[in-house]
């Protein structure tokens, strides 16, 4: 059957890719679309619809981007065991788009009943966060199954994905801020506007979600034509010696140990936290559970028994790369929160004598960075 398949499939010979990489692109764009375009408006939304202050919304904006990043481990995890990549990634989809309704229909009670928009909205980003928990870790991984192993078409095919993401994140926030940031004739905002903005980000992942369930069954496979991302199936054991491990392999002492970790670190970094000045509740209990929650799941993945000591060694590699990566990231998201207010505030946005909105100009920002 290998050998079939190597004479039909032919790995040096094969130029250009597999249909299923422009689905996965399309998905991804509209996914990327969505967040961003969401992302650009959240804070502005915060705080010239709800009320949040400006130091609120902030913490309110790291947390929820936080919290966007953890989940993925929730995610990847339930997607290996239970269900597989599609239906993961179809469920993460339309969770993240009744999010954004939801978050139209925050947008919509601002005027009439302030604290249940308020309540509203934090439903909405507690809904995206957990579809965005299970759609990010199962598209990704999806790409490198398109090809058989040590294919030369590889590295491109992921930078084509990578493009689709930059795509979709340029075009979210540029749509969404010229649809939900208006100002009227006076130069004032137009705060009813901004539903209009989250409404094209929710449309935009329902379009891409809906474009994956009816193109993956007939694109989204294997050289050989089996189904990518299908339901796990442990009953198979796995092809040779030297085949990865299906599912990972932890003793009852290592997850007790890295729980008591957790605990540890949580209310560590919560006493340190804890500021009288600024009593946010936020600062002071969420940030330590992402914090204490993600150094404990990464020790976490270093006690697994199905992994090898080559595998580990890569691990350990990875995560001093992720260390210095932080930083970039830290003053890369400030996009959606400090440099909005300062384009908000301090930049003048005229040009060609069009008002431009500031989530436009803050992202603008962030794509050059």
């Amino acid at each position: 059957m290998q050998t079939a398949v190597a004479q039909e499939f032919p790995i040096a010979s094969q130029k250009g890719h597999p249909v299923g990489l422009r689905v996965l692109f399309a998905t991804e764009m509209w996914e990327r679309f969505n967040f961003y375009g969401m992302r650009a408006l959240l804070t502005l939304f915060l705080v010239n619809a709800l009320a949040f202050s400006e130091a609120d919304s902030s913490y309110i904006y790291g947390g929820f981007l936080g919290l966007c990043y953890l989940t993925p481990m929730l995610g990847g995890y339930i997607s290996d065991r239970y269900l597989g990549n599609r239906s993961c990634i179809i469920l993460g989809g339309f969770i993240m788009g009744v999010g954004q309704l939801l978050m139209v229909l925050s947008a919509s009670l601002y005027a009439t009943n302030l604290e249940t928009a308020k309540t509203v909205v934090w439903i909405a980003l507690l809904v995206i966060i957990f579809g965005n928990g299970f759609f990010k870790p199962n598209i990704s991984s999806m790409v490198g199954q398109l090809y058989p192993k040590n294919d030369r078409r590889l590295d491109s095919a992921f930078t084509i994905f990578y493009l689709g993401i930059n795509v979709g994140a340029f075009l979210g926030m540029s749509i969404c801020p010229f649809l939900g940031d208006r100002t009227d004739l006076n130069g004032m905002r137009m705060v009813s506007a901004f539903k209009w903005g989250f409404l094209a980000a929710g449309l935009a992942m329902f379009f891409g979600t809906i474009l994956f369930f009816f193109l993956k069954n007939k694109y989204v496979v294997t050289p050989d034509g089996k189904a990518i991302g299908a339901k796990p199936d442990f009953s198979k054991p796995a092809a040779g010696p030297q085949a990865e491990a299906e599912k990972a392999k932890f003793t009852t002492g290592a997850i007790a140990g890295v729980l008591v970790l957790m605990v540890a670190l949580f209310f560590g970094i919560h006493y340190l936290s804890v500021d009288p000045l600024d009593p946010s509740p936020i600062k002071a209990w969420l940030y330590p559970f992402i914090y204490a929650a993600g150094i404990s799941l990464a020790v976490l993945i270093l006690t697994d028994k199905s992994i090898t000591k080559i595998e580990r060694h890569r691990i350990i590699v990875m995560y001093f790369v992720a260390f210095f990566v932080i930083f970039f990231w830290a003053c890369f998201e400030q996009a959606g929160s400090s440099l909005t207010f300062i384009a908000d505030y301090q930049t003048d946005r005229h040009l060609l004598g069009i008002n431009l909105p500031p989530s436009f100009i803050q992202n603008a920002n962030s794509i050059f960075i």
